[in-house]
């Protein structure tokens, strides 16, 4: 794995975009790995490191998470930016030979891949949509709100994977190795040793304007045309099951997969996860 840096153009100025980078990098064969609303781009290291042999894989930090730079604007956290910086990443990785670019996003990742894969004369070729979907709840809208933007800090290393345990436990049964992995990579250390949590506060201000109604997506969904795996945990309040059903009889009609024990959003650190998403990209 590579780190590497992009440039993204937003209201203010310019910023820089951090990616992480798996694999041959002249493989034509790209998988675009997108996070959920405050995580980052390692949360994707297990999946990569298992396509690696058979596919580029390219993790982004969007803006204003993981090593990415803060947006000076708050407005500009918004999906039109995401959307901007997404295709300099594309433009990016086609101007270096990529023919196929697959999109892996997990709950706001996702829902940028769905809104990418609707425009017309996209590259998109597959699309996983891992635990969101076409309605998103505002209750499950308000839980997520009431921790998003907060900036805790925590004085030991041991009290912020405490955190991280609580606030992302229906990411599912990890191990220990894997809570570590991702306590790791959600935080900073300060100098006075203090550990900070690792996206701008600042996100939330365009996201909790969003929190008192229900999420429609069913335009862009419908407007789909490649082929679709849409992943649920079976206790996700983010993707009712009868929204994932419903999903399944329109637009693109994408093969649902679930996974007992797991609430939003799965990890895909799990082997029957990685192996869900492996088979559906490498699918003749």
């Amino acid at each position: 794995m590579k780190e590497s840096w992009l440039q993204g153009l937003d209201s203010r100025g310019f910023h820089r975009l951090h990616y992480s980078d798996w694999g041959d990098p002249a493989n034509p064969r790209v998988a675009i790995c997108v996070h959920g609303l405050t995580r980052n781009c390692r949360d994707f290291d297990t999946l990569a490191a298992a396509l690696q042999d058979e596919l580029r894989v390219v993790c982004l930090d969007v803006a204003g998470r993981g090593r990415s730079d803060w947006l000076t604007n708050p407005e500009d956290y918004a999906y039109s930016q995401y959307m901007a910086d997404a295709a300099a990443l594309i433009a990016r990785i086609t101007a270096a030979g990529a023919q196929e670019i697959y999109w892996v996003g997990t709950s706001m990742g996702g829902m940028l891949g769905m809104l990418l894969a609707a425009r017309p004369r996209n590259p998109i070729r597959r699309l996983v949509l891992n635990d969101v979907g076409t309605v998103i709840p505002k209750e499950s809208m308000a839980r997520i709100g009431s921790y998003v933007g907060k900036a805790p800090d925590f004085e030991s290393f041991d009290a912020l994977e405490r955190y991280i345990r609580k606030v992302s436990a229906p990411f599912g049964p990890l191990n220990d190795a894997q809570w570590r992995h991702l306590a790791e990579h959600t935080a900073r250390r300060d100098d006075a040793g203090r550990w900070h949590l690792n996206y701008d506060p600042a996100i939330a201000l365009p996201f909790r304007k969003a929190q008192d109604r229900d999420i429609l997506l069913w335009n862009p969904y419908d407007a789909i045309t490649c082929p679709t795996l849409l992943l649920r945990g079976a206790e996700s309040d983010v993707l009712p099951r009868e929204v994932a059903l419903e999903m399944t009889q329109r637009g693109p009609r994408p093969q649902l997969v679930e996974f007992p024990g797991v609430g939003h959003a799965p990890a895909l650190m799990a082997e029957d996860q990685i192996r869900a998403v492996r088979d559906f990209l490498l699918a003749p």
